[in-house]
């Protein structure tokens, strides 16, 4: 519980810096990216003490919510340009998720 509440705080964090220079697009960007995280760490722990092919698969499962994520982010932005500027959306999504990624082994524990 307590990794999840540090999860969702850094992300919230991550998201308002991404706000401050990108805009409403890069806040709806970074509060999908969180999003998204929260989903793949989800499918993941459970498999994280057990055989190497379940946490493989659980790994690309969770790799597969955040590219269709972004994609389906994507897909809105650029089909609604004037509530989701496509740029500073897109932005804000890999402004927050990177991050969130290189810390998520934090997330696991």
């Amino acid at each position: 519980m307590r990794a999840r509440a540090t999860l969702v705080g850094s992300g919230a964090v991550l998201t308002v810096v991404a706000g401050l220079f990108g805009g409403r697009g890069a806040v709806l960007g970074g509060a999908a990216a969180v999003a998204a995280q929260l989903a793949a760490v989800a499918v993941l722990r459970p498999a994280m003490s057990g055989p190497q092919p379940g946490f493989m698969g659980r790994w690309l499962l969770g790799m597969a919510i955040r590219a269709g994520t972004l994609a389906a982010l994507l897909l809105v932005a650029a089909t609604h340009r004037a509530a989701m500027p496509l740029l500073e959306t897109s932005l804000g999504f890999l402004g927050v998720l990177l991050p969130l990624l290189f810390f998520e082994t934090r997330f696991l524990k």
